[in-house]
């Protein structure tokens, strides 16, 4: 199974927060706040996608 990422759309991004406070490993800060900002840490669970409000995070197949 390909690991996946969370993938923020930073120029759409309302930088609400919504999706820090669903990551269950802390990999999502937002950023200046201007935009959501995901680290190495995420673990491609998908709440983050979920949960936007501005449905701006797509979760990725990260290649090895």
């Amino acid at each position: 199974m390909a690991k996946r990422k969370a993938n923020v759309q930073i120029k759409e991004c309302v930088a609400c927060g919504t999706c820090v406070k669903v990551c269950p490993v802390g990999a999502i800060s937002v950023y200046k706040g201007l935009y959501a900002d995901v680290s190495a840490k995420c673990v491609g669970c998908g709440r983050c996608a979920a949960v936007c409000p501005a449905s701006v995070i797509e979760m990725q197949e990260v290649t090895p």
